[in-house]
């Protein structure tokens, strides 16, 4: 077998990971942007048809390279390769397939494809890593079709019940007939027997590579983002409950319209999330019953809210709930009320400094090699994430990490998302790099005796 001693050497092709990337995008490309095999977006949502393809191809992709696989409960999936420590915990780099129903070709699958060419690397390199080194494609990271999400990472971290999950059902159905998790799980044949827990199925470590999803990088001419935590956020699913009648007949000083109300407090969310220089978005806003000579009753919208400090995201929701309490009341003509739902609640985490400095030490290595470096340029920064990702949940269990590429004018979860294929590979060599560093951290420190 190979020796590490060499692996400086080791390099992850940009034509290899090219192809493998967009082979596996075969499975659920939509809306073509360009004339390009490879211009199309994605609609892969979570347990659909598309996604058994890719799952399908995705295990048969790492049996072909020696890996072991299997599937856990919540339907992740697991390649691992053993190392000289067959017993030891794995390192694995993890990341999803998944996408929105309008998304690119690089948010998550960036991750899982570069963690299946790592190893793909090792394997026709001989090499022999000290423990077993995997990757792990979580299910339903997006919460597109299910409303959670990294939902799958959660029950792994066991800071969400299995059978909660389970019963998610989508929010996307065509059918009016929304099928849960399990029920999706079950449909594609991707329920495992073995337990979605870290308790049975521990790791030694989480190493993330995804795109930045915003322009930081791009715009200040770097290549590396070397992540160190991300920002605090919490979903919620606001129902404002007003009173249906006629839109001829109806004075407006008469009126108990949820959806006049429900509008002003997206905007006062606006104005809250300004005063404190954090984030809020509605993504969905539904109405019952939805006709147009019909005042709605009902009006159900998202809320998302973001900041850096947990302690300022709790003054935003305060000053939210007082912004809304007081819309409801005093500025709804007779009145609305506004229910809040707690949909997902991520505080803000800090990866752990044994990742972090594996990520570092890499990005200096392989950024010094390129031609940008002349000069003594550092090509990799900091950076903390503003998006949520599987890695928020693995941080609680086991040391955790991110790699950042650039994204093209900062634009994700859209067709046209896109980071270069030069980009892609640096960012898979930086975490074949981290990957080997953190494994030698273990031999040296004597974990895998």
């Amino acid at each position: 077998m190979g020796s590490l001693d060499n692996s400086s050497s080791l390099r992850i092709s940009q034509e290899s990971l090219g192809s493998l990337l967009h082979e596996s995008c075969q499975f659920g490309a939509a809306h073509r942007y360009g004339k390009a095999s490879t211009e199309t977006g994605m609609a892969r949502l979570s347990l659909d048809d598309s996604d058994k393809q890719v799952r399908d191809w995705f295990m048969e992709q790492a049996r072909s390279i020696g890996c072991q696989t299997y599937v856990d409960e919540m339907g992740n999936l697991f390649a691992v390769r053993p190392g000289k420590n067959k017993d030891a915990a794995p390192i694995m780099m993890g990341s999803h397939l998944d996408t929105q129903p309008t998304g690119g070709r690089y948010d998550g699958i960036l991750g899982v494809i570069s963690g299946l060419e790592v190893l793909r690397v090792l394997a026709s390199n001989n090499v022999e890593t000290e423990g077993p080194v995997g990757v792990v494609n979580w299910t339903n990271e997006e919460g597109a079709r299910f409303p959670k999400m990294a939902v799958s990472s959660g029950v792994w971290a066991e800071a969400i019940p299995l059978q909660t999950a389970w019963d998610l059902r989508e929010v996307l159905a065509r059918d009016g007939n929304p099928k849960s998790i399990k029920e999706e799980l079950d449909r594609i044949g991707y329920c495992g027997k073995r337990g979605a827990s870290y308790q049975t199925n521990p790791f030694a470590a989480h190493f993330e590579l995804h795109i930045e999803q915003g322009p930081i990088l791009e715009d200040e001419g770097l290549k590396i983002g070397v992540v160190e935590g991300v920002q605090a956020f919490k979903w919620f699913n606001i129902t404002v409950k007003g009173r249906d009648s006629h839109a001829g007949t109806t004075p407006l000083y008469a009126r108990k319209d949820p959806v006049l109300c429900a509008c002003k407090l997206v905007v006062a969310a606006n104005k809250v999330a300004h005063e404190f220089n954090g984030l809020a978005t509605t993504g969905i806003f539904t109405t019952d019953p939805g006709t147009v000579n019909t005042m709605a009753h009902t009006v159900t919208f998202t809320l998302d809210v973001r900041h850096v400090k947990d302690e300022v995201l709790a003054q935003m929701i305060e000053k939210c709930e007082a912004e809304f309490n007081r819309i409801c009341k005093e500025d709804s003509e007779k009145g609305c009320e506004a229910e809040w739902e707690l949909l997902v609640d991520s505080p803000a985490i800090q990866f752990h400094p044994d990742c972090i400095a594996a990520v570092e030490a890499s990005a200096a290595e392989v950024c010094s090699q390129l031609p940008e470096a002349s000069g003594g340029k550092k090509l990799y920064i900091p950076m903390i994430s503003g998006a949520g990702h599987d890695s928020c949940y693995t941080s609680l269990r086991v040391p955790t990490s991110m790699i950042f590429t650039p994204t093209r004018s900062g634009i994700s979860h859209n067709p046209v998302e896109y980071c270069s294929p030069e980009d892609c590979a640096l960012g898979a060599n930086v975490l074949l790099g981290a990957v080997l560093r953190y494994d030698q951290l273990r031999a040296r420190r004597g974990e895998l005796n």
